[in-house]
């Protein structure tokens, strides 16, 4: 089977459309057993071409540069920042998440100002650079400052980008849309590789050669003009630009249903149609919420994260926000969690022991199932309970009890196994087992092939301190 047209014309690629371009000699110098297998993960993007050392060889060099074309993402990726604090926005391969996967999630930059005092600056900089919320065994982050020249001052927008850089490692953003205060800017950081925002139809030229000289990414501005916007990225082409960022524009309240749609347009023209004028990644400025007359400082930061979560849903790669307040960051990167997770995988935790508090060997040993989610929960609840325990996360293959037990991936075999692996009967005097409350049809096949005493628990893991304190003696 070789690759097939979809309805926008966009080839999809099969395992046999890459094998065709590598060397075929199964050497398994890449990890893989054969040439096929290779060709299989790369298609799924599990591994990347360059771990086959013969493709890259001078003799592969035609092929080579054939596979990096045809596996090139729809959206292009681009890189801000420089070292290990560098982000990469983009590298979209698909429009929709269930389709393949999305990667690089959205990056979130809060705004600081030339016009702050250097405590306001310095907080909201601190704010920014330590937000962070362990959420299903990932670290949620925010990942840039935007710097803005409110005082149309060179010199003000100078010394805060210093102070900004001299305070963070985050990676920045310059916006004005004057070429003089962002080469300002440039010139304070000026191997830092910042994103620049934004050339416009006035200052395109200056501003693509600020792009060149610093070798910056830069911001393609045309508010509600999709067909300018495509005609200055085809300028900005032309001129030697390739890491570019859209920005279509970002109207809150009456114009947020053209944001939507544009933001939408622009996708579906590079995922589905192929159009490469198209195909970069986007900028979001729910920081305009703030620019409304009305409402208060409470109502503003509740439209611009509506605003922002929306567009984390409709195709923005990077945002812009104002607001810092924790009630309308932390659902935002949660939900920004949830839509990058990988669709064809569940999200699971590694299988094992783990000790909650400091267990000896009169404390209790519970089970669950290696599904993240259910995994994390189960641990609080017992941590919050006060009780020093043992718990054996089975492998489910990530799925939760019920569903597990239901798709025979939780079974009793996998259960005493577990409790042999797990080397408890070294640990405990006793050989009591406790298993949710939805586990409970395997509780005598446990029993059987384990010879430990099933105890069944609550069906939810918040009744866990209850049942430990009323029969755990």
């Amino acid at each position: 089977m070789s690759g097939k047209e979809t309805k926008g014309g966009i080839k999809q690629l099969s395992p046999i459309d890459v094998y065709m371009l590598l060397p075929k000699t199964n050497c398994k110098e890449c990890g893989e057993d054969n040439c096929m297998a290779f060709a299989t993960k790369v298609v799924n993007r599990e591994v990347s071409v360059d771990q086959c050392p013969s493709l890259l060889t001078k003799a592969n060099q035609k092929n080579y540069a054939k596979l990096k074309e045809m596996l090139k993402p729809a959206v292009k990726e681009v890189t801000v920042g420089v070292g290990d604090s560098a982000i990469n926005v983009g590298g979209k391969l698909v429009m929709y998440r269930h389709e393949f996967t999305y990667t690089n999630p959205t990056a979130i930059a809060i705004d600081v100002t030339d016009e702050m005092s250097d405590e306001e600056l310095l907080s909201r900089v601190k704010k920014t650079q330590e937000f962070t919320y362990l959420y299903i065994g990932n670290d949620l982050k925010l990942q840039m400052i935007a710097v803005r020249s409110t005082s149309n001052d060179a010199d003000k927008f100078k010394a805060t980008v210093k102070t900004v850089a001299e305070n963070t490692n985050l990676p920045m953003i310059l916006c004005s849309i004057d070429p003089a205060i962002i080469e300002s800017g440039l010139m304070a950081i000026p191997k830092a590789r910042p994103l620049i925002y934004a050339a416009t139809k006035d200052n395109w030229k200056e501003m693509a050669e600020l792009a060149l000289m610093y070798k910056c990414p830069l911001v393609v501005s045309a508010p509600n003009d999709i067909s300018l916007l495509k005609s200055m990225v085809k300028t900005m082409n032309e001129y030697g630009l390739e890491d570019l960022v859209l920005d279509p524009g970002t109207f809150t309240s009456s114009g947020l249903g053209d944001t939507i749609n544009n933001f939408t347009m622009i996708r579906r023209a590079a995922c589905t149609m192929g159009d490469e004028l198209l195909g970069y990644p986007t900028i979001g400025t729910p920081i305009t919420a703030w620019t409304e007359s009305t409402g208060s400082p409470t109502v503003k930061a509740w439209n611009e994260a509506y605003v922002a979560s929306m567009l984390v849903t409709r195709f923005a790669d990077l945002m812009i926000m104002h607001g810092t307040e924790g009630w309308a960051l932390l659902p935002l990167t949660v939900l920004r969690q949830n839509i990058y997770t990988d669709p064809r995988k569940p999200v699971a935790v590694e299988a094992g022991l783990r000790t909650i508090g400091t267990p000896d060997e009169h404390s209790p040993v519970l089970m669950t199932s290696n599904f993240a989610l259910t995994y994390y929960t189960v641990a609080q609840d017992i941590e919050s309970s006060g009780n020093a325990a043992y718990l054996i996360v089975v492998d489910s293959e990530g799925t939760a009890i019920d569903s597990g037990v239901a798709g025979r991936k939780l079974t009793a075999e996998t259960v005493a196994d577990a409790i042999k692996e797990s080397k408890l009967e070294e640990k405990v005097n006793h050989r009591k087992l406790i298993i949710p409350g939805k586990a409970a049809r395997i509780s005598g096949e446990i029993e059987e092939l384990s010879n430990w005493q099933v105890l069944v628990g609550p069906r939810d893991s918040s009744g866990i301190a209850k049942f430990l304190q009323d029969t755990w003696k």
